[in-house]
C-alpha cells in the first residue's frame, strides 16, 4: 500500500500520468516484454499486448488491472488464482480475467512458462494495482 501511495504522490508531483511511471519491481523469475500498445476507437481506452514469462517456482502476487486481460499460454503451464479459486492453464489454452478482478499467477512446473497477455485498459491508469 505504501508503494502505491508513493507512486501516486510521484505522479502528482511530476505532472505525469500514472501510466507513464515505472511499474513496481517485478518478482524474481518473472519478466514482461511489451510487444505493442495502441489507442482504441473507444475514447479513453487502449490495448497493450505483452509476453510474460515465469521461471519454474516463480510467482506473481495478487493484483488487478483497470480493464480486461485476455491470456493465451504459449509454453508450459501457469496456475492462476482468480477470485480465490486456483486453476491451471496449459500451453494452447486461454483465460479471460474481467476488469478489476483480483488474481495471481505461479509456475509450479519444472520448465519455463509463458503467456501472451492482451490488456484492454483505461488510458492514464496504472496497468497493475497490487492487492492488499
Amino acid at each position: 500500500m505504501k508503494r502505491m501511495i508513493a507512486l501516486a504522490a510521484a505522479c502528482l508531483l511530476s505532472g505525469a500520468s500514472a501510466a507513464q511511471q515505472p511499474a513496481p519491481p517485478r518478482p524474481a523469475g518473472t519478466a514482461r516484454i511489451d510487444l505493442q500498445r495502441h489507442d482504441l476507437s473507444i475514447a479513453g481506452w487502449e490495448s497493450l499486448q505483452a509476453l510474460v514469462t515465469f521461471e519454474p517456482g516463480s510467482t506473481f502476487p495478487r493484483h488487478s488491472h483497470p480493464g480486461e486481460e485476455i491470456i493465451y499460454v504459449t509454453e508450459g503451464s501457469v496456475d492462476y488464482e482468480v477470485d480465490g479459486k486456483w486453476l491451471t492453464v496449459k500451453a494452447g489454452e486461454v483465460l479471460f480475467i474481467p476488469n478489476g478482478t483480483v488474481h495471481a499467477a505461479r509456475n509450479t512446473g519444472t520448465v519455463r512458462a509463458a503467456e501472451l497477455a492482451t490488456y484492454i485498459i483505461e488510458k492514464g491508469k496504472p496497468l497493475l494495482v497490487l492487492a492488499e
